[in-house]
């Protein structure tokens, strides 16, 4: 998936105004009131999260090492960046793509009961998603790290070893800025996850056409920057080497294709705020 050639500035400027933006709003957390605060460290967290989903797909150099580093500052506390790598590199070459056996990315369920697939059903509306999602999404993550790590040790080992450096070395950021850690799960955390699982809400619909079963959701402001243009998710899936500021071109040569598309984020909201966007089991589950 790298296609990069040369080093893509724009790419390392953003990197340079996350990180900056991500220590001085940590560092003056105590001057900004809790509801300022959540919004500052969602969209850093956010962005963050969109900046890794960039250094994965080979940006911004051509050295997989350099973006690794650059990418793989653990600020959310929960998501080792080997484990998104690898699964996420899954989830482009999966043959079935949102089958939950076969995309590890997929938000479908295979044959869950119980509460399992009652919150999963939960999640199928924007509101359940944005309520229950970041919790949800974060617990179930690292249930199944935990029985993986039972099943796997040296492979649990080589991605969480790295993992947990990282973190200490975040945490011992927050402890020298006075910012408890409750406070940065609460404020920055769950937020960060938030707003990355609204972009993924309508981004894949398993009765979709196309192999990537991807969707289009359109806009211009700044969700459009604080996704880095994935939003525009087939195209993404199309030219999956493009870099974030070159999408929209890539969406302007595709515009035509018979995928989902939705007039940006409000037009989501208004669609799927209360109704679910599909059904929480697969349909070839």
């Amino acid at each position: 998936m790298n296609r990069t050639t040369k080093i893509e500035w724009p790419t390392v400027a953003l990197a340079v105004a996350i990180y900056g933006g991500w220590m001085t709003v940590t560092a003056v957390h105590g001057l900004l009131p809790v509801p300022l605060l959540m919004l500052a460290g969602g969209w850093f967290l956010g962005w963050h999260g969109s900046l890794q989903h960039e250094t994965i797909h080979g940006h911004p150099t051509r050295h997989r090492h350099v973006n690794d580093l650059i990418g793989g500052v653990p600020l959310s506390l929960w998501l080792p960046y080997g484990v998104y790598r690898r699964t996420h590199v899954a989830h482009h070459r999966s043959a079935e793509p949102t089958h939950p056996v076969h995309d590890p990315e997929s938000r479908y369920v295979a044959g869950g009961t119980g509460w399992t697939l009652r919150i999963a059903r939960l999640r199928s509306t924007l509101a359940g998603q944005m309520i229950l999602g970041p919790v949800a999404s974060i617990a179930l993550f690292l249930t199944t790290e935990g029985a993986r790590a039972w099943r796997r040790p040296a492979a649990f080992a080589r991605e969480w070893g790295p993992h947990l450096l990282g973190v200490a070395l975040v945490l011992t950021w927050l402890r020298a800025v006075e910012l408890p850690i409750v406070t940065y799960l609460i404020c920055f955390v769950l937020p960060g996850q938030a707003a990355s699982l609204l972009r993924g809400f309508a981004e894949h619909r398993a009765d979709a056409p196309g192999p990537s079963r991807a969707a289009t959701v359109i806009s211009h402001g700044p969700l459009a920057l604080l996704f880095l243009n994935n939003n525009l998710h087939a195209a993404h899936h199309a030219d999956p080497g493009a870099p974030w500021y070159r999408l929209p071109v890539v969406e302007t040569r595709r515009q035509g294709r018979n995928e989902p598309r939705y007039q940006g984020y409000r037009d989501v909201i208004r669609r799927f705020a209360f109704r679910a966007h599909d059904t929480a089991r697969h349909p070839h589950g």
